[in-house]
């Protein structure tokens, strides 16, 4: 076996291979960046991403198998019954996937003006940033500053 301690475990239960297995997926992404921007219904998340119909249904129909998003009705005057997608809290707590997607797009790949979106506090106006930081109240961690360990349920790799 090699030195890297990681190769002794096995990543048949990772949980990064599962949740990209029900989000990892590039339109299954836009349509969460719809939902976190407040776009909730299906034409206006169609006419703002150009997914194909189809697609999006798909994907629609997944986040809310998944409990990500919930179907809730809404009735205009005159038109018939139709759904909206909200967030649920099981969404909302994929919003550091997307800012990281976000500010790694805006760093490498945004126009030369700069990003399309910036993101602010609503309480004060100052600009939103994700970081790390471990539990014990370290802030402004970078990668390199963070080691590996076998969880709970880590299994040992078979040779």
């Amino acid at each position: 076996m090699t030195s890297f301690p990681a190769l002794q475990w096995s990543a048949q239960n990772c949980s990064v291979a599962r949740t990209l297995d029900v989000v990892g997926e590039k339109w299954t992404l836009l349509v969460l960046r719809e939902a976190f921007f407040g776009i909730r219904r299906f034409e206006d998340m169609r006419a703002r991403t150009a997914i194909p119909r189809q697609v999006l249904s798909v994907r629609l129909a997944r986040l809310v198998a998944e409990g990500i998003l919930c179907r809730e009705s809404y009735q205009e005057q005159g038109q018939r019954q139709r759904h909206e997608y909200r967030l649920t809290s099981k969404g909302v707590d994929l919003y550091p996937v997307l800012l990281a997607l976000k500010s790694f797009g805006d760093r490498y790949l945004a126009d030369p003006e700069g990003p399309s979106v910036e993101l602010s506090h609503r309480g004060c106006g100052a600009p939103v940033e994700q970081e790390l930081r471990c539990l014990a109240g370290h802030d402004h961690l970078h990668a390199r500053d963070v080691r590996p360990g076998p969880g709970p349920a880590a299994r040992r790799r078979s040779a």
